[in-house]
């Protein structure tokens, strides 16, 4: 027999799900294959981001062994600590939450059984859940810990998990790497110690976040015809709940997306940002002529918004949104640090100087913006806003959707629009225009190598802008941990920065332009030259990057 078959049998025999036990054994039987062998080519990586990966059997798949195998290590890690601090574990609890994806509950399951049987209280949320309700209760409760069973915007075989320690944001190192290494220290799943004493929480946890998140809203007008898409998630009944006890009308929601469905039948990919993706609420929206379109991804940690313009209606940019709420957040006297990712425009430290508040600059991901000090609103470009850290220390989709209902409805009071607040801040501070190039590969090595060519032979120019300097992300540049990335800064204030993503097999560029907005020629003329602008810079980033 050969190494692969015998590995892959072993493994079989240690699956306690007989789906995916079934599954792998008609590959053994068929012998050898690209298949079998990619399944054991090695193993999902616990990092920052947890684990992500397809759902199926074996190590380099998302399933029950591999999660039972998370779940053992996050304990036995989580036990190390408190002895270290507290010399006891026996109080501390473990909040668990799960969304509606193929298998999250059973992988809900697993990890309270696993943390119940190291000695430790698991809780687990009552139902689907949105993510930033899990982050929610993880203060709230005063747990030492909380998992989340999602895998957000991806595709439907996927499935993921995502762990935050006690101060309610997710892990960064050196936690990762100390719980990785106790993940690679568990033996076969069958000897893994499970328990019988982990608790279903009732509906007063989630009642709590809905509150709170109402409670964000001040006193104002209400007048907003709003259309909303939970994109066949979790969001929907948190939505409707949240905006009814603000004092919103229901929205009109997208029939075909308003029940959770693993499938996500009607999209390519269950994320705003994808072409397609809102057709079927901006479809509804010119139908019923509301005044605003909002989205939340499957696990409700994002926000996307559409308008009205002249041509029809348009989505926001998640730069466009991140002003808005942080210029709601700024005129309503929320004082303290505003943080994006790097990635994310620059407008946002304009922003917060011309407020008086301080600007702080994190690597990409909200386990970062969750760091920053006396942080008073974060966001990062992929439609994800943290409005109240001191209640949800990560991105929240369902209060950044409050904030921008709240505004938006002010905005119309005095016969306004969200439109009319962007093109007030491009007169006052430039018009930042902003745009992410992804290429998608499917030979990891592709990124590598295009990030070595980049380093090698370092562009002088990108769309007619001379390139003014160049930081190497990877020398852990201005501050900032280091990560791989590689960061221009052009003439005329424009950026790009170049990465490789985290969680998908792409290459991601992100471009911005600012152009001065001219008081005669107005907004409309500063687009379309920023258009032009980044049109130049997409194409010579491209030719840059792969030739």
């Amino acid at each position: 027999m050969s190494d692969l078959l015998a590995r892959a049998r072993a493994w079989a025999a240690d699956d306690p799900d007989p789906q995916t036990r079934a599954e792998l054994e008609a590959l053994i039987a068929q012998g050898e294959s690209p298949e079998l062998a990619d399944r054991f080519a090695g193993t999902l990586e616990f990092g920052t981001a947890g684990l992500r990966g397809e759902l199926g059997a074996g190590p380099n798949r998302m399933n029950r062994v591999v999660v039972t195998r998370a779940a053992a290590g996050l304990a036995a890690y989580l036990v190390e600590q408190l002895l270290l601090e507290h010399g006891h574990p026996e109080r501390a609890s473990v909040v668990i939450g799960y969304d509606a994806r193929h298998s999250s509950d059973l992988f809900a399951r697993d990890t309270a059984e696993v943390i119940a049987g190291a000695g430790l209280h698991a809780l687990v949320l009552p139902r689907p859940l949105p993510t930033p309700l899990l982050a929610f209760a993880i203060r709230e409760l005063g747990c030492v810990a909380g998992v989340m069973v999602t895998a957000s915007h991806n595709p439907p075989r996927d499935n993921g998990y995502k762990v935050y320690l006690g101060d309610g944001s997710q892990i960064v190192p050196p936690a990762d790497g100390a719980i990785a290494a106790r993940i690679a220290e568990v033996g076969p799943v069958a000897e893994v110690p499970r328990g019988e004493g982990w608790r279903v929480l009732g509906e007063d946890v989630v009642d709590g976040y809905l509150d709170t998140v109402a409670g964000l809203a001040g006193d104002g007008p209400r007048d907003l015809r709003l259309v909303y898409t939970p994109l066949h998630g979790v969001g929907g009944t948190s939505v409707a709940q949240v905006l009814e006890t603000a004092g919103f009308d229901a929205p009109y929601v997208v029939a075909q997306q308003e029940q959770p469905d693993a499938d996500f039948p009607t999209v390519a990919f269950p994320n705003p940002e994808e072409p397609g993706a809102m057709d079927l609420a901006l479809a509804l929206a010119a139908e019923r002529q509301v005044d605003l379109v909002v989205a939340n991804d499957p696990d409700a940690d994002r926000c996307a918004a559409a308008v009205p313009d002249a041509h029809g209606w348009r989505m926001l940019r998640g730069d466009e949104v991140g002003a808005l709420l942080a210029h709601h957040r700024l005129t309503t006297g929320h004082h303290g640090t505003y943080a994006c990712s790097i990635v994310s425009s620059s407008l946002l430290g304009k922003l917060a100087a011309a407020a008086g508040q301080p600007f702080a600059e994190t690597l990409t991901g909200f386990k970062w913006i969750s760091k920053v000090e006396d942080l008073a609103f974060g966001y990062e470009e992929a439609l994800g806003y943290c409005v109240d850290p001191e209640h949800v220390k990560d991105k929240d989709g369902i209060s950044a959707l409050l904030l921008l209902c709240e505004l938006a409805a002010e905005e119309k009071a005095r016969g306004r629009t969200l439109v009319d607040v962007l093109d007030d801040i491009a007169l006052t501070h430039g018009l930042h225009a902003t745009e992410q190039v992804s290429v998608r590969v499917t030979d990891l090595a592709d990124i590598g190598a295009a990030m070595d060519r980049l380093r090698a032979t370092p562009p002088t120019s990108l769309g007619g802008l001379p390139v003014e300097t160049v930081d190497d992300l990877a020398l852990g540049e201005g501050g900032l941990p280091p990560t791989d990335g590689l960061r221009y800064r052009l003439g005329s204030g424009a950026r790009v920065i170049v990465r490789p993503s985290g969680t998908e097999p792409k290459l991601k560029c992100y471009l911005e332009v600012v152009v001065p907005v001219d008081a005669e020629a107005g907004v409309d003329a500063a687009r379309i030259s920023a258009a032009a602008r980044l049109d130049a810079l997409r194409d010579d980033i491209r030719t840059a990057t792969f030739g």
